[in-house]
């Protein structure tokens, strides 16, 4: 009769167990402990993405390369496929934005794309913020009193990102690769009525010192919330859009200095074919 008693509590205390780590208020942990400071926004606690390490490239020797070739790219966070980089919660440019005043990446100087003009820490507390002095009524004098505000940046007005990367031929392996060197954030510049000026660049990030960083910041999966994907994943499995604007060539300028509409396109295209086809063609050989 003991044993039978004995056996009836122990079930009813496996029954009670999960019942009391799904009420509301009790987070259960991995290690078996109830959390009950604060509600969990969420089934389970995620923590794969803050575990994920960062493999490195494969190394890959001068002699090896047969092929490269130098593009710039440009992504529009207007278009379907790149909208979560405009994600209003976390949007891209806010991750690289405070991971440049934290410290954690070296920001270079907008002056050129070959990372060789690192800012300082004041260039980078003052990105994109703007001083102004405006006039407010003193509500006890009555008087007209002279303030001065500071205009901190709208990661909404970031609408497009360039991108530098390099295509090679790795003889060593017989494949085509390419290597992202450096991401730079496009800021469109508005008068004092909120109209359109002019679009600039606000600095350059090298990309292989960042990824680490991005790593470890969770991207909005649109097909699915479950999925643990991060900024690095999209940048290496190359889940955006994107048009060339510019590739190396002696004159040293852009498509749009000889180009306009569709033409520019049309270059842009021409350009990534003869890439590819230059593989296909190494390939029948």
């Amino acid at each position: 009769m003991k044993i039978a008693l004995s056996a009836i509590i122990a079930v009813l205390t496996l029954l009670a167990t999960p019942l009391v780590a799904q009420f509301p208020g009790n987070i259960m942990t991995e290690s078996g402990e109830t959390d009950k400071s604060k509600p969990l926004d969420d089934i389970v606690e995620k923590r794969t993405i803050m575990e994920k390490r960062v493999l490195p490239y494969d190394p890959v020797r001068e002699a090896d390369i047969f092929f490269e070739k130098r593009i710039w790219r440009v992504i529009d966070v207007r278009e379907k496929m790149n909208l979560p980089f405009a994600y209003p919660e976390r949007p891209f440019f806010s991750i690289l934005l405070d991971a440049a005043k934290s410290g954690e990446i070296t920001v270079y100087s907008q002056e050129n794309d070959k990372f060789t003009v690192p800012m300082t820490p004041e260039e980078v507390a003052s990105i994109g913020s703007s001083v102004d002095t405006v006039t407010i009524i003193d509500p006890e004098t009555y008087e007209e009193v002279i303030q001065i505000v500071t205009n901190e940046i709208n990661p909404a007005d970031v609408k497009r990102f360039r991108v530098k990367e390099i295509w090679f031929f790795d003889r060593e392996t017989s494949t085509l690769n390419v290597r992202i060197l450096g991401i730079a954030p496009l800021y469109d510049e508005r008068d004092a009525n909120g109209e359109f000026k002019y679009e600039k660049n606000l600095f350059w990030v090298y990309y292989p010192e960042a990824r680490q960083v991005l790593a470890r910041e969770r991207v909005f999966n649109i097909g699915n919330d479950a999925s643990p994907m991060t900024w690095e994943d999209i940048m290496e499995m190359r889940f955006f859009s994107s048009y060339i604007f510019k590739e190396s060539n002696v004159f040293d300028r852009r498509l749009s200095e000889y180009l306009s509409g569709v033409d520019l396109l049309m270059e842009g295209e021409k350009i990534k074919n003869e890439i590819f086809n230059m593989e296909h063609d190494l390939w029948s050989y």
